[in-house]
């Protein structure tokens, strides 16, 4: 059980504020060979979304602390993460598992009012077929 609320957390906090490396955390556990690939799969992916549906609350309701240090995207990552928002529209959400970007799309998602539906759908495909991606490597390891 410990295990899963570490994956959880470290999924959950690589989406948001803090760096965090929650596929270090995926791999390490589905190597060590102790829990259901699947479960870990569903784990990470709903820590991940939950933590992306924090960004997206945070643009949608609190931009007005973006200058702020713990706000999860700096200035310039919003604005590159805007112009892909406006350019690729919804669908840029399926690059929420991107380094860097993919968090301030999340931002910018809830800053130009996305609806959390289709939010939900696009962001829980895209880290769901990350971690998919990821688990596949390891398991071809073991």
């Amino acid at each position: 059980m410990l295990a899963y609320a570490g994956l959880f957390a470290s999924a959950l906090i690589a989406a948001t504020i803090l760096p965090m490396q929650s596929e270090a955390v995926l791999v390490a556990l589905i190597l060590q060979g102790d829990h259901p690939v699947a479960t870990l799969l569903i784990v990470a992916t709903l820590g991940n979304v939950l933590g992306a549906v924090l960004n997206w609350a945070l643009g949608r309701f609190l931009l007005r602390f973006s200058h702020r240090r713990w706000f999860p995207a700096s200035q310039a990552q919003l604005a590159r993460a805007e112009g892909w928002y406006r350019r690729f529209g919804r669908w840029s959400l399926l690059g929420s598992w991107v380094p860097v970007i993919g968090d301030p799309i999340t931002v910018v998602a809830g800053v130009l009012r996305e609806p959390l539906p289709s939010f939900l759908l696009l962001v829980t495909l895209a880290k769901a077929f990350r971690y998919v991606f990821l688990a596949l490597i390891a398991l071809a390891w073991i």
